[in-house]
């Protein structure tokens, strides 16, 4: 299907802006001024992809519109079908590009190039519940080895028998938000606990929240805004656990968002991932709001939208994992849970892509 006449308008304009930034490249001028050239290649860069995408568009179309006028000229019925099956080939490789093109044209989230800080809580369910915790947070480590990604464990509350309370930890890679933004929610697990005598299955609840990691740009954080607290970390640390105040707690107080990092031995490094995290919880919490102006398009968004919304279930017994917002099921568990993650994470993305395009139509 041809694009529309304002997609055009507006793909036209974009090119001819391709064309003067490039031009840009070869003025000495330009070339001598390091912030206007990174301002113009940074500029340049990002309507690339849309600008080549739409060249080829073009051109595919000339070939389609030539192939049709030879179909009308050509006597020789044989020929003739050969063409028609090239025309409908042609036909076929525009539509798939127009697509591409209209994904391309969506409004770009800074956002998914940052690093990731994912929090996983225990819900409902007791210790199953937390070793349901465990589980999935080995599964993201996984995913995030598999992409060789670099991950780091920001706080973590352990209890017995290797379940997890709660954990938070930091992923760094440039797309690491935009690849597992889809991810908050509650994840429900069905299975029987190894403590179950008589075989029943249990259903158990883990809160996951995925925030992008918050630059100093991001949000400005007042000193008189904040309650800085100091107390013995509870968790595994050697011989300075119980004995010296090296935890640190962050009490952000307009909002009353609290951090807690008691994973470092140093309290100033504690006091630095602290700070880290609760800039990046405020900024997710500003952006939350202003979101809300948006609400009645975020519902037709798969997006990253309530975390009380129950998103996943895993079903041991089964072997499957279901996906509630696109009503999609894997019967690979064994694989996901080891962090192949990518069959899922694509489907939500195109998912989304999907919605926001019938959004804006």
């Amino acid at each position: 299907m041809a694009l529309g006449d304002n997609i055009l308008s507006r793909l036209d304009s974009i090119k001819i802006r391709f064309d003067e930034l490039t031009e840009k490249t070869y003025d000495m001028n330009v070339i001598n001024d390091k912030d206007e050239w990174k301002k113009v290649t940074k500029e340049r860069s990002s309507i690339e992809p849309v600008t080549e995408t739409f060249v080829m568009y073009k051109k595919l179309n000339e070939e389609l519109e030539n192939i049709r006028l030879d179909i009308k000229a050509e006597k020789d019925s044989e020929m003739r079908d050969f063409m028609r099956e090239e025309s409908k080939n042609l036909e076929e490789q525009v539509e798939k590009i127009s697509d591409e093109i209209k994904i391309l044209l969506l409004p770009h989230n800074e956002d998914d190039e940052k690093n990731v800080i994912i929090e996983i809580r225990a819900g409902a369910g007791g210790d199953e519940a937390g070793l349901f915790v465990a589980d999935l947070y080995r599964m993201y480590t996984r995913y995030a080895e598999r992409k060789r990604w670099k991950t780091e464990v920001l706080d973590i509350s352990e209890s017995g028998i290797g379940a997890i309370k709660s954990v938070s930890f930091l992923i760094s890679a440039q797309d690491a938000y935009g690849k597992l933004k889809y991810e908050s929610g509650v994840h429900r697990v069905q299975r029987v606990p190894e403590t179950e005598a008589q075989g029943r299955v249990h259903t158990s609840t883990v809160t996951v929240a995925v925030l992008a990691e918050a630059k100093d740009v991001d949000v400005v954080i007042r000193d008189q805004d904040l309650r800085i607290d100091k107390f013995r970390s509870t968790g595994a640390g050697g011989q300075n656990v119980n004995k010296t105040e090296s935890a640190i707690r962050i009490t952000h107080l307009p909002t009353g968002l609290v951090v807690e990092c008691q994973d470092e031995r140093s309290q100033l490094q504690n006091k630095e991932r602290a700070m880290m995290m609760i800039q990046t919880k405020l900024y997710d919490f500003y952006k939350s709001q202003a979101d809300k102006e948006y609400s009645d398009i975020r519902k037709n968004q798969v997006g990253t939208g309530d975390r009380s919304e129950r998103i996943r279930t895993y079903n041991f017994p089964q072997g499957r994992v279901t996906d509630h917002r696109i009503n999609l099921t894997v019967y690979t568990l064994d694989m996901f849970m080891d962090g192949d993650l990518e069959e899922m994470l694509v489907a939500l993305r195109i998912a989304d892509q999907q919605a926001r395009l019938e959004g804006q139509q």
